[in-house]
């Protein structure tokens, strides 16, 4: 979920209002699927930027409850076989910050238009899930076996610090948690930037193309998330491709 940059989302439609809306007349209550741009705090909460022009804010409006359905079968042969999640939960306005930062983080084309009037961020309240990881793999997760019990606030406080210091100062580092870590092309001139940490993992951006990277412990605080980002170029180091334990020593006493 948290390595999705879009979502389907699910709404009721509405039905007929005081100005007898006769686009929808007689169709309350249907199923309304749309595609939607989608971040998350850091406690794994989605998050939403809607406008109230649109139908699924309209929507939302008269019945807050959504489904979100996040897609991971890209590029398989059988896609079947992949794994997807589908999320049940209310969308509520957010007034929060983070909040807004994070999600404009993620998507940076979304602040040519986040500020109009129309445009408000939305977070999502989970109240269950429905995971298939493959044929035969099925179940359904509570909100406790999907987020996080709460936002970490020493991590937060220090988020926009940590993404600020390894964009403009580990830009290699950065290039090879993309390649390495999470098996994206080496190829392209732009380089990767973070666009958010939390307890899980990491988030990177190049142009349009994301990627995530998970930790292997969860980390808190600043202190923590230095000394595991610094560990996995370590790691991504040793296995880059032509990569010799002369190379990886010296770039490791160089920090």
């Amino acid at each position: 979920m948290r390595g999705a940059g879009l979502a389907a989302l699910s709404t009721a439609l509405r039905g007929d209002d005081a100005q007898h809306d006769a686009q929808h007349d007689g169709r309350g209550g249907w199923p309304y699927p749309s595609l939607v741009q989608v971040a998350f705090d850091l406690d794994g909460t989605p998050l939403l930027l809607l406008s109230t022009l649109a139908d699924h804010t309209k929507n939302i409006a008269r019945d807050p409850r959504v489904g979100l359905l996040f897609d991971g079968t890209a590029g398989l042969a059988e896609p079947l076989s992949g794994p997807r999640l589908s999320v049940l939960g209310r969308a509520e306005r957010s007034e929060e910050p983070r909040h807004r930062a994070r999600f404009l983080a993620r998507h940076p084309g979304a602040a040519l238009y986040a500020g109009f009037t129309d445009f408000s961020l939305y977070a999502v309240s989970v109240e269950r899930a429905h995971l298939v990881a493959g044929f035969g793999r099925v179940r359904w997760l509570d909100r406790a076996d999907l987020l996080l019990p709460g936002v970490p606030a020493a991590l937060a406080e220090a988020e926009s610090a940590i993404l600020s210091h390894m964009n403009a100062d580990h830009a290699d580092a950065l290039r090879l948690y993309a390649t390495v870590l999470a098996g994206r092309s080496a190829d392209g001139a732009e380089p990767w930037a973070m666009t958010g940490i939390d307890p899980d993992g990491c988030d990177l951006r190049r142009s349009g193309e994301m990627a995530r990277v998970d930790f292997d412990h969860s980390v808190e605080n600043p202190g923590d998330a230095r000394v595991t980002l610094a560990g996995l170029a370590r790691q991504a180091r040793r296995s880059a491709p032509g990569a010799t334990d002369d190379s990886v020593d010296s770039k490791d006493r160089d920090g």
